[in-house]
This record gives C-alpha cells, sequence and structure tokens, in this order.
C-alpha cells in the first residue's frame, strides 16, 4: 500500500505524520524549538535549527509508523508562512537568521509606507495591508546588511519562506520554488496575474533572481533526495500552514470558513474563484491553486492564540500545561471579574494592524489571582476571533458554522466559549492535525494516489459546540473586551 508523508513546519515546533490514502494516522514525529528576541518585537529562528528538527521529525514519523520511506508515495510540506530566509545557493547557509512572521523591526518602516500613500495600491495588487507581518519588509531589511544585496543581484544567493527552503534542502539545491499560497504572503506577488510584481519588486528593491519559482499547490517540486531518510521520496503537494488547514478542514466551497489556533490564530473563509476585496481590513488570499485555476480566500490574523498560552506557564509560571487552563477557567465558572488580558505581545493583527502597541492587563483588584488571568487569556482569543467574525461580516460574508482545529480546540471549555461569543456553531473536528492533512492530500493528488483532497479530509465534525448564552451576555462580554482594546489603542 503506498503511503503519504506530511511534513508541518510551524513557529514553534516541526511535525511529520504519515498517512494512509484514507486519511488515517500511521506515524507522528514532533521536535519542538524555541524562538530568539534580540529587541523589542524582533523575533528570530535559526534556519539550520529548523531544518534539523524537520529531519528529526520525519525519522520519527517513520520509525513509529513502521513504514520503510521507500513505501512513501509522496511528501506534502505545509508551513509557517511570511517566516523570511536568505541563503548562499552554493552551500545553502543562511546569511542571517530567519526572520519570523511575528517579528515587528520594519514597523517604522511600514508606518512610513503608510504615510507616502502607497498602501492602496499594494493592496490591489497582493490584498495585503501594509504591515511588518509580510516578506517584503523583511527581506528589504536583510538586503541592507552589508554585502547582501551586491550577492542577491550576483544570482548567489536564494530567498524563500520556509517552505521554499525545505525543498532546497530536500532536493540537495535542485529546487528553488514556492506554492501560490505561500507567494501570496510575501506581499510581492500579483495575485490576480499569478506572477511576482515587477514594480513591487522594484519598490522594495528587491533583484528578481534572488526569487523562487511560483507552482501550483499540487505540482512537482523535486524529489527529496535518498540520503536523508533511506529512500527517494517526491514532494508533490506546498501549501502555507493555514491554506492547508482550509483543505484539511474541507472547507472547498464558498462560504466555508476554518479557524487554526495554534501559536496564532487564522480564521480563513473560502470566497471561491472570485477575488474578493475588504473594506474590513481583513487580507485577500490564495486560498489554493490547482490544475492553473485559483480559489481565493478572505483571512484574519490573530498573532498571539496559543503562544499566550505558553507564556502563561513559561513566562508567569501560573500554569504547568496547558491541559490545566479548562479546569482553571470552569472552577471560576469563565467570570474573570472584569479582568481582560488583550495580547498584543507583538502588536494587534487584524483588524487593527497595529504593530506599535504591546499587551495589557486590565481591571485587576486585590482580588483577583491566577483564575483570572489564565481564564481572561484564554477568552482573548475567543474575542479577537468574534471581532474577525464581525469583520467578515461587515464584508458580506455570514459565517453560520466555524470549523475549528490545533492545540487549544482540545479545551472543551474553550470551544463552547468560542460559538457563544460568536453566536454560531462551532465544530471540532476528528483529526486535530489538519494542517498536516491537508498537506498530505495535496501530495496524494500530486502521485495519483486519490483523484481529488475530498478523499482524505475532514468530512463531518467530532463535536458541535452550540451558542447558549443570552445575547445581552454576549453584549456585555464583548463591550468589555473593547474597552479593554481602546484603552490599549488609546482611542
Amino acid at each position: 500500500m503506498p503511503y503519504v508523508l506530511a511534513v508541518d513546519q510551524g513557529t514553534s515546533s516541526s511535525r511529520a505524520i504519515v498517512f494512509d490514502t484514507s486519511g488515517a494516522v500511521l506515524g507522528v514525529g514532533q521536535r519542538d524549538f524555541d524562538s530568539t528576541f534580540p529587541a523589542d518585537g524582533w523575533v528570530e529562528q535559526d534556519p539550520e535549527v529548523i531544518w534539523r528538527t524537520t529531519v528529526d521529525a520525519v525519522r520519527d514519523a517513520l520509525a513509529a509508523s513502521e513504514v520503510a520511506a521507500s513505501n512513501i508515495a509522496a511528501m506534502g510540506i505545509a508551513n509557517q508562512r511570511e517566516t523570511t530566509v536568505v541563503w548562499d545557493a552554493q552551500t545553502g547557509q543562511a546569511v542571517h537568521p530567519a526572520i519570523v512572521w511575528q517579528d515587528r523591526r520594519t514597523a517604522d518602516r511600514c508606518a512610513d509606507m503608510v504615510r507616502e500613500g502607497v498602501e492602496a495600491g499594494i493592496r490591489d495588487v497582493t490584498g495585503l495591508v501594509v504591515d511588518p507581518y509580510f516578506s517584503s519588509t523583511k527581506l528589504a531589511w536583510l538586503l541592507e546588511r552589508d554585502g547582501v544585496r551586491a550577492a542577491a543581484r550576483g544570482g548567489r544567493l536564494c530567498f524563500g519562506t520556509i517552505d521554499s527552503f525545505l525543498v532546497w534542502r530536500f532536493t540537495g539545491g535542485r529546487r528553488h520554488c514556492t506554492d501560490a499560497t505561500n507567494a501570496s504572503r510575501t506581499q510581492l506577488y500579483d495575485i490576480a496575474h499569478h506572477a511576482w510584481s515587477d514594480t513591487l519588486l522594484d519598490y522594495f528593491d528587491i533583484p528578481v533572481a534572488l526569487l523562487p519559482e511560483v507552482k501550483d499547490c499540487v505540482d512537482d517540486f523535486g524529489v527529496c533526495d535518498a540520503s536523508h531518510f533511506g529512500a527517494a521520496i517526491p514532494v508533490r503537494g506546498v501549501a502555507g500552514d493555514q491554506q492547508a488547514a482550509l483543505v484539511g478542514q474541507g472547507c472547498l466551497r464558498p462560504g466555508m470558513t476554518k479557524s487554526t489556533y495554534g501559536t496564532g490564530c487564522f480564521l480563513m473563509t473560502n470566497t471561491g474563484a472570485a477575488k474578493p476585496a475588504s473594506d474590513a481590513r481583513l487580507l485577500t488570499t490564495v486560498g489554493y491553486r490547482l490544475g492553473g485555476e485559483t480559489t481565493f480566500a478572505l483571512e484574519g490574523s490573530i498573532f498571539v492564540a496559543g503562544v499566550a498560552v505558553k507564556w502563561l506557564r513559561d513566562r508567569l509560571g501560573l500554569i504547568g500545561s496547558a491541559a490545566e487552563t479548562e479546569a482553571i477557567a470552569r472552577r471560576i465558572g469563565g467570570d474573570t471579574r472584569g479582568v481582560h488580558v488583550v495580547p498584543a505581545f507583538t502588536g494587534l493583527g487584524a483588524p487593527h494592524w497595529r504593530a506599535d502597541v504591546r499587551g495589557a492587563i486590565t481591571g485587576l483588584t486585590l482580588d483577583d489571582g491566577r483564575d483570572e488571568i489564565v481564564t481572561a487569556t484564554l477568552k482573548s482569543v475567543g474575542f479577537q476571533t468574534a471581532d474577525l467574525v464581525a469583520a467578515i461580516a461587515a464584508d458580506g460574508v455570514a459565517v453560520e458554522t466555524l470549523r475549528v482545529d490545533g492545540g487549544m480546540v482540545a479545551n472543551d471549555w474553550f470551544c463552547q466559549f468560542l460559538a457563544d461569543v460568536l453566536d454560531v456553531a462551532v465544530e471540532r473536528t476528528p483529526l486535530p492535525e489538519t494542517t498536516a492533512l491537508g498537506a498530505a492530500a495535496l501530495a496524494a493528488v500530486g502521485a495519483g494516489l486519490i483523484e481529488d483532497t475530498t478523499a482524505m479530509t475532514a468530512a463531518e465534525g467530532e463535536r458541535r459546540f452550540l451558542p447558549a448564552v443570552t445575547p445581552a451576555t454576549r453584549t456585555a462580554w464583548l463591550d468589555g473586551w473593547h474597552a479593554a482594546v481602546e484603552r490599549l489603542l488609546g482611542t
């Protein structure tokens, strides 16, 4: 029987899963790693650590599955998006640590761009707002380092998001490519014409020789060299992690919506073949591209979700594990008594797009303590999701059911709070790792094992959570949250 390998290279861990063609999990490998924070708002990762943990995770998954690499028909890759790497085209060594999507070092450059009045034109071409989140200003910053731009113009360097870096390494430097979903997050890609934008490359002074070839999500991305895992493995599917989750959740019809709760939270709605425009400062992005046809999506991005729970554990010491948060929230009945956590550790994403603000806890009294802070942190992710759903509604898309995945949704209390604060049904799929499932499904199509991704992707939810609070309660919750955000924003 042929099997499929999925690589899910995320912000805090590298995972690999071996699937059969029914979507069943046969073996999992995971290696965690840390980011570094060399200055306020700066977030970096070592590309060699990303590579090493990815290879180790694949080896672990193969061992756990007891499937030989020679029986793997194809590999699919999903990756943290926007994170920017530049490496030597001969040696493969990065010229600088990877600049992570959360990084805010180019906030001043972005503010200048807004003052210059270029945002509308950039949004029209790329679908993206001007924000340090995206790869464009990160790459421009890297090119300003000594000798980097000259080397780039001479064709001696490669730029890529993490998918490109992994493909280059897996194939022994024989392929420098990306897919349309990842390209659409660089803020250098014309999503209507499916090509790098000459205008934006000129604006950011980025040599075209630096850029990867852009392919469909199902395509020939080369062959992983046998030296890595004992047998050559074709790479046949690539997508950014949130787009892979959209596929893995089975959100393949216009109007279907998913939200992934990992390090951050990313809510994405399939809008079909029509390129949508957002008046609510959501992102227009490539949902997936198959057979030369693009399916677009609207996306809202929350920079802090699961990482806030990690902050409670690792920085504040308020919990010993993420699993404790559910019992804590239930113990106080979810009542934080006016305490709100606004986890803007690296700024606020959609719909505010404020790179300059930082986190805050409001409403504390002497009677408040660990339970209120922990529960308010959980609720902050639900409140931010509610802001995204409201923005999508303002753009004319009604969310009736929200499919959820990611580590945070193992918490039943959190899922119920989502349903209550959103006033929509929340559906949790049987397999929480739908990002990897989507990558595997794309690869399986590319290998000719299945005709389309629906043969492997999630079709029905394990459990539905239905709204169970009054409109007055919901309004009071949201009023309190918005007041806390307004204090932070100074409005």
